[in-house]
């Protein structure tokens, strides 16, 4: 079922119009639907689009599905990339496609966005006490017998606000849930004791609305940091899934889920993993990275895990935001069309990469162009001597942080190495 109304959703979102809703798109496209626009395969550069226009490459979004897929299957993990980071339908499948378990979520706003879509198995990475989204939650799971939830709790108290909004609505179904183990003092959430967890889950094991499904967390969050400490904490949250096996606490379940994994320490977390013993229970190692699928010019691409094992493989920045040339006030200054609305900013500002001339010559790459500031609607540029820049050329810049990027595009044009855009991105945020 899920997978026909996934379908179903998918070709709804081809039969959109174009529109103002979109930016960066043709202005002769309105009133074209998305699909009939892909079908034209105008080009990036000279099929009308205008700026600032972000796009993702074909090929390197293909690359790094194939490189994760492949990572998965490697080191025995079950995959469900975070979804958070393109919410993103039309990829969340492809994802699926590419040997991904479900789809990690945080939220319930996001949740919803997914089922639209027919996503069938889905790991809120967060805790969910909420009564109106527990309701919904419990009557998703009422509707569909192959829809799998799992969701984080971290406090006794957390368990018993979920137990009555459960109670309340009537649920046949049991919520799967994991105690989240925090990553240390001072860390994000989660429960900071092995004792305290030993609780949690007592609450959960007497709460006939719930039912636990495993351990997880987020290494990400180790305080300082390094690989020597994450695989501390990773052992540690291991250890904690023998000793509730040992005790029982799986009693009654088809397997032990046991997830961890962002994007910048997978590769510990498929180290540490691949020493659990054997248990009573198959253990589902669910790892959760979800920003590989876009990769970044920045943030990740300082801290992928590949840096640490190249052998294994190497993710590619798929992004790029073009924006035009509207000022050369001064011979060191100047500002294209495109800022804080259009670009990641929070972790780096933009790397300007490449130049498009209007005069339609070449593209080259952005020698002596650097980015040093943002305004909601202009990106300030340095030039040094060396740097050929007119208004009216294009410039080409790689972006940091993939969550941040994808947020502020409504429809991505996908474009293959020479231009062609052979299809269209959705996002909800």
């Amino acid at each position: 079922m899920a997978l026909d109304t996934g379908t179903e959703a998918l070709a709804r979102l081809a039969g959109e119009p174009v529109d103002h809703r979109f930016k960066g798109l043709p202005p002769d496209a309105a009133g074209l639907t998305v699909a009939e626009l892909a079908a034209q395969r105008r080009n990036l550069f000279t099929g009308g689009f205008t700026t600032p226009v972000l796009a993702l490459s074909a090929e390197r979004l293909e690359h790094n599905l194939e490189l994760m897929e492949t990572y998965a299957v490697r080191h025995g993990l079950a995959f469900a990339p975070h979804g958070k980071t393109s919410m993103a339908p039309q990829l969340f499948h492809r994802q699926i496609e590419h040997g991904a378990w479900g789809i990690t979520l945080a939220v319930p706003h996001q949740v919803w966005v997914a089922r639209a879509f027919g996503i069938g198995r889905i790991f809120l990475a967060n805790e969910l006490v909420d009564a109106s989204a527990l309701r919904r939650i419990a009557a998703e799971l009422d509707a569909d017998p192959d829809f799998r939830f799992v969701c984080y709790a971290d406090s006794v108290r957390g368990v018993a606000l979920m137990d009555a909004a459960l109670s309340a609505a009537g649920a046949s179904r049991p919520v799967d849930v994991v105690v989240e183990l925090a990553a240390g003092e001072g860390a994000r959430t989660g429960v900071r004791t092995e004792a305290e967890c030993a609780e949690v889950a007592d609450a959960v094991a007497a709460a006939p609305t719930l039912r636990l499904a495993g351990l997880a967390g987020y290494e990400g969050e180790v305080p300082d940091a390094d690989p020597e400490r994450v695989r501390a904490w990773l052992r540690r949250l291991v250890a904690l899934a023998v000793d509730f096996d040992g005790a029982g606490r799986f009693a009654g379940l088809d397997e032990i889920v046991l997830s961890a994994g962002g994007s910048a320490w997978f590769d510990a977390v498929a180290e540490v993993f691949a020493e659990v013993p054997e248990l009573s229970l198959p253990v589902l190692k669910l790892l959760r990275s979800g920003a590989y699928v876009s990769h970044d010019d920045g943030h990740y691409r300082e801290l992928t895990p590949f840096n640490r094992v190249p052998a294994e493989g190497a993710l590619e920045p798929a992004f790029r935001l073009w924006s035009q040339v509207v000022s050369r006030p001064a011979p060191g200054q100047a500002f294209t069309n495109a800022g804080k609305r259009d670009a990641a900013y929070d972790l780096h500002l933009p790397f300007a990469q490449a130049v498009r001339p209007a005069s339609g010559g070449p593209e080259r790459p952005a020698d002596g162009i650097t980015v040093t500031g943002l305004s909601d609607q202009h990106a300030w540029l340095r030039t040094a001597p060396e740097a050929e820049l007119e208004v009216g050329d294009w410039v080409g810049m790689g972006l940091s942080h993939p969550c941040t990027s994808f947020d502020k595009w409504q429809l991505i044009p996908v474009a293959e190495a020479d231009g062609t855009v052979v299809d269209y991105i959705r996002t909800f945020f």
